[in-house]
């Protein structure tokens, strides 16, 4: 059987390894504890799906995780030889994959067995923090001429400091990994509009329970200067502090 390593955009993602059986199980139990969403990859290919774990099935070496709605997406993960998992867990990205998945039902309803991770990666370095946009940002991006004029909005789901994701949900931007966009805009509420070149680093048509496509371009910032880097920075400092204020309201 191929073995697969995920990266999801991150490069040289084996030095973050993680090999103790019993630090995967905490993570994973804490995942389905916590109810969070997880992005899947079917064989290595660019469409992504999101689902749950369910359980971790220590016994049998298993996760069961969420069915789709979708039978044929449901039958393509069954038949798949690689299933790839990426989410976020208090500031921390979860990469790992798996193999051997078959239909079963849980608390009385479908879901799908999937072999226990062959690879996981934990990833708590500061630069890969990307803080979740939860209040509407859009991104301005001129049009090139081939496919317009003008400038195209686009809605923000999250921000790093070295750079961002948006949603194409109209599929209109050329989205081949190294394109660059220029003189992009982006009005960051409380702090102020940056202007930046972003480059196409990862490109991922998700997929949603209620069956609804969303492309989502993951963006790298292309020569940001320090000032507009700093109210970048602010800025994932404000949302962390509202995060941390609906926490502690209980919101």
């Amino acid at each position: 059987m191929k073995s697969y390593s995920p990266n999801f955009g991150i490069d040289n993602h084996r030095a973050y390894q993680v090999r103790s059986r019993e630090e995967i199980v905490t993570l994973l139990r804490t995942l389905v504890e916590k109810n969070q969403l997880v992005k899947m990859v079917i064989d290595e290919e660019s469409e992504v799906f999101v689902t749950s774990i369910l359980n971790v099935d220590t016994q049998n070496d298993a996760l069961i995780i969420d069915s789709l709605v979708d039978k044929e997406i449901n039958r393509r993960i069954a038949a798949a030889k690689i299933l790839a998992f990426e989410t976020t867990l208090d500031k921390i990205r979860i990469i790992f994959s798996t193999q051997n998945s078959t239909t079963c039902i849980q608390d009385g309803r479908l879901a799908l067995r999937i072999g226990f991770p062959t690879n996981f990666v934990r990833l708590q370095r500061r630069e890969f923090y990307r803080a979740p946009v939860v209040e509407p940002v859009f991104c301005l991006v001129p049009l090139p001429e081939d496919i317009g004029e003008g400038s195209y909005r686009l809605s923000l789901s999250d921000i790093s400091s070295n750079g961002l994701a948006m949603l194409d949900e109209k599929k209109m931007l050329d989205n081949t990994i190294g394109r660059d966009y220029f003189n992009c805009q982006i009005e960051l509420p409380g702090v102020g509009l940056i202007t930046t070149t972003l480059q196409i680093r990862n490109s991922y048509d998700l997929n949603s329970f209620n069956g609804k496509t969303k492309r989502r371009l993951g963006c790298k910032f292309i020569n940001l200067s320090k000032s507009m880097l700093a109210d970048v920075q602010r800025y994932m400092i404000k949302l962390e502090r509202e995060k941390n204020t609906h926490s502690s309201d209980g919101v």
